[in-house]
């Protein structure tokens, strides 16, 4: 439901990333993702310098004097973004929760394709896919995907990434840009996600909350997850609890950075604390050196 609030939100949102995509941001998503391949654009006729390969010998025998073919990149891109609805994503300690992180990022992003002419589309995903809005161009498009970001209500607590990753290759058939956005407390997901890296650009926003890597000494604490509804008391003035607790997500941490190395697998970190243009900035000018290098 499109409340007051939610227009408020939207509104602020959008005239604060149109902001950021007429800045370096802009220019910094058309260097780092690059078209799907090439076109033909012309024949003409030969000049020194020019490759030997790029000759057209069907049109050079034609007319009896060298032409070449030229060639430009497709620019067009198909942006997808896949994201991780569950209960989870509502966490958030100060603010914002996971899910407006979610939410402002994907808007930078969607503004940044529109501006560059790139389609854009959503696919929101608990235990089994919600919505999906098929890839469109323009900047009416980007503002609907902003707008279901916020008004965006699942109607189940679980998480389910599988179900996402086959959805998205069952229905995306030329290769895309795919950007997830979760916290990827799941299970079970990385052979669906290993298989759709392998035919797309695929970019791991792996959204964390403060205290979900450092539990507060505050005596007990009843402890509720959101998605299956159980409880816990947990005693948080054990030193050895704490240290064990930080120790488990940081493996987990560790764990998730090597299998997506491994896969060529791009990850975006965001928390709930910082400035979302700047790690925004920062993931691709390193995107971009890291290309260069290889």
């Amino acid at each position: 439901m499109l409340t007051p609030e939610v227009l408020r939100q939207v509104r602020r949102l959008q005239l604060r990333a149109r902001r950021a995509v007429e800045d370096p941001l802009g220019g910094a998503y058309r260097s780092v993702f690059k078209g799907a391949g090439i076109a033909f654009e012309e024949v003409r006729e030969y000049q020194p310098g020019d490759e030997i390969r790029s000759i057209d010998w069907n049109v050079t025998a034609r007319m009896g004097h060298p032409f070449i073919k030229r060639y430009i990149e497709e620019r067009e891109l198909t942006v997808l973004f896949l994201m991780d609805a569950s209960a989870s994503m509502s966490f958030g300690t100060i603010n914002p929760t996971k899910r407006d992180v979610v939410a402002e990022i994907a808007a930078l992003l969607a503004l940044c394709a529109v501006s560059n002419n790139d389609k854009v589309g959503l696919i929101v995903v608990t235990t089994e896919v919600e919505r999906f809005v098929p890839p469109r161009k323009g900047p009416r498009h980007a503002l609907r995907l902003i707008r279901d970001l916020f008004v965006q209500s699942p109607l189940l607590d679980g998480t389910r990434l599988q179900a996402g990753f086959d959805f998205l290759n069952k229905v995306q058939h030329r290769r895309a840009l795919v950007f997830v956005f979760s916290d990827f407390l799941d299970l079970d997901y990385e052979r669906a996600m290993r298989r759709t890296a392998r035919r797309h650009d695929v970019v791991a926003v792996h959204v964390r909350d403060p205290r979900e890597l450092e539990i507060p000494e505050v005596g007990l604490l009843e402890v509720h997850d959101a998605e299956t509804g159980n409880c816990i008391l947990i005693d948080t003035s054990q030193p050895d609890f704490r240290a064990a607790v930080q120790t488990q997500r940081r493996n987990r941490d560790d764990a998730f950075r090597q299998w997506t190395r491994a896969h060529n697998i791009d990850v975006l970190s965001a928390s709930t604390v910082g400035d979302h243009l700047d790690a925004l900035m920062r993931f691709f000018q390193a995107r971009e050196r890291r290309h260069k290098q290889s």
